[in-house]
Parts: C-alpha cells; sequence; structure tokens
C-alpha cells in the first residue's frame, strides 16, 4: 500500500515562497516519475510539476514554469516542490503522487495523501 505524506504549506503573501516535502513509501520510489498535484476549491485536481527518477527530465504546468521547482532526494524517497513567486490562483491543497506511465499527466494511483493547503491571499 503506497503511502504518501505532504508538508511544508501554510499561509504566505503575495510575492512569497513556499517548500513543500512528499515523503513517498510502500514502492519502490524511483520506479516511476513523481508528481505535485493540486486542488483548488470547487476544482477538479491539476497536474503541477514532475521528475524523472534520475531527476534529468522535468515537467511543469505553463502557469507554474519559471516560478515553481521540482527535486528529489531519492535516498530519502522525498520529493519537493520550491514554490516562488507565490499568486492567489496558485491557492490549493498540493497532493504528490507517482505519474502513470509514458506522457500522461495523471498520476498512477487513486490512494493520496492528506496534501498540504497552501493559501496566497489576494
Amino acid at each position: 500500500q503506497v503511502q504518501l505524506v505532504e508538508s511544508g504549506g501554510g499561509l504566505v503573501q503575495a510575492g512569497g515562497a513556499l517548500r513543500l516535502s512528499c515523503a513517498a513509501s510502500g514502492r519502490t520510489f524511483s520506479a516511476n516519475d513523481m508528481g505535485w498535484f493540486r486542488q483548488a476549491p470547487g476544482k477538479e485536481r491539476e497536474f503541477v510539476a514532475s521528475i524523472s527518477w534520475d531527476g534529468l527530465n522535468r515537467r511543469y504546468l505553463n502557469s507554474v514554469k519559471d516560478r515553481f521547482t521540482i527535486s528529489s532526494d531519492n535516498a530519502k524517497n522525498t520529493v519537493y516542490l520550491q514554490m516562488n513567486s507565490l499568486k492567489p490562483e496558485d491557492t490549493a491543497v498540493y497532493y504528490c503522487n507517482w505519474m502513470a506511465a509514458g506522457a500522461s499527466l495523471r498520476a498512477q494511483y487513486d490512494d493520496w495523501g492528506q496534501g498540504t493547503q497552501v493559501t496566497v491571499p489576494s
């Protein structure tokens, strides 16, 4: 059974920064790309960023490119999301998961952690 534990969220003013962490267990960490997703109130969960196991391939939602950076520490089975220049539209609960194989921007598993809330007031 996969287990995903997200942390690092909080309330930050527009233009501020946060660093999210996700500790993953229950399967080989490097078996698939790891990704971050987010769900804003009243909206569906959406892809934010992903990273390949070797760190060489990273993908981003267009609206977060140049502001967010995904990284990982395979030894710690942890993936990070550095978020800079935060905007009110970044307000959401952020989740991590393994990515489905191939070019899909979907999560591999239906099991999700509790997420971590990021709030950027307007």
